[in-house]
């Protein structure tokens, strides 16, 4: 343990004197070396998971698996949220000669290819993905919080995370949820559409997780729909038109 110790901590003079010399050679003048040193001296003491954390999807050591598939899932709110159509992908000339039977079709495809044709599998009448929410489940220090964040970035949403066992009120549940994922994100967003993650969901109460499923609901059975209850249907709000993520520890 003490030569764990002893290691760690010449790695990290190594590290903080790397980092010295970079800024040091960033800013020559005199002048501007007191104010770079006493900006360095909180972000020394910061913890390395935050410090070294991710920023990018390239970044990214979690499971390629899981990330590809979020970030395909999220995709396809692209043409519900940007505008943006999507992109039809042509059927090759042999499989529409001789197509095979579907067991034999499945046996040879990855489960990459067998992922992407369930999410690509039906879009309801608004264009939205036919699952509109997606549920990461792991251990704690897996690092699904940060995968969505870094999802969202890249797909270009602002992502807005909330706690789902902080607000135990169902009304203020569905309140956050209906602010997120309706209202615009104007202040220090750059205008970008909301991505909601919700955090802990495991530890909501039932009534709170029965506020998301008639969010859901309620919003695929507008269509169908009478005039006579058009007052309820502005009473509990509009279409969700904003993707959410759910992230728990106990599936």
């Amino acid at each position: 343990r003490k030569r764990v110790l002893e290691a760690s901590q010449q790695l990290t003079e190594i590290i903080n004197s790397c980092l010295e010399s970079e800024t040091s050679t960033e800013t020559p003048e005199p002048s501007k070396d007191v104010e770079a040193a006493a900006e360095e001296e909180p972000a020394v003491h910061c913890l390395w998971v935050d410090k070294f954390a991710p920023r990018r999807y390239m970044e990214l050591l979690s499971d390629d698996y899981t990330n590809r598939c979020l970030l395909k899932w999220l995709k396809l709110w692209d043409t519900v949220v940007f505008g943006k159509e999507k992109a039809v992908k042509k059927a090759k000339p042999s499989t529409e000669a001789h197509p095979p039977f579907k067991e034999q079709q499945n046996k040879w495809k990855t489960k990459v290819q067998l992922t992407e044709e369930i999410l690509e599998a039906e879009l309801d009448q608004h264009k939205r993905p036919k699952y509109k929410v997606a549920l990461l489940c792991g251990p704690p220090g897996l690092g699904k919080t940060t995968l969505a964040h870094v999802i969202a970035k890249h797909a270009g949403y602002n992502a807005v995370e909330m706690n789902a066992s902080d607000d135990r009120s169902p009304e203020v549940f569905r309140t956050r949820i209906e602010a997120a994922t309706q209202m615009q994100s104007v202040l220090g967003a750059k205008e970008k559409p909301n991505c909601l993650i919700i955090d802990e969901i495991d530890g909501a109460p039932t009534a709170s997780i029965n506020v998301l499923l008639s969010i859901i609901h309620r919003k695929d059975a507008e269509g169908e729909a009478v005039a006579g209850t058009g007052r309820r249907r502005q009473r509990e709000g509009g279409l969700l038109l904003r993707p959410i993520i759910c992230i728990c520890n106990d599936q």
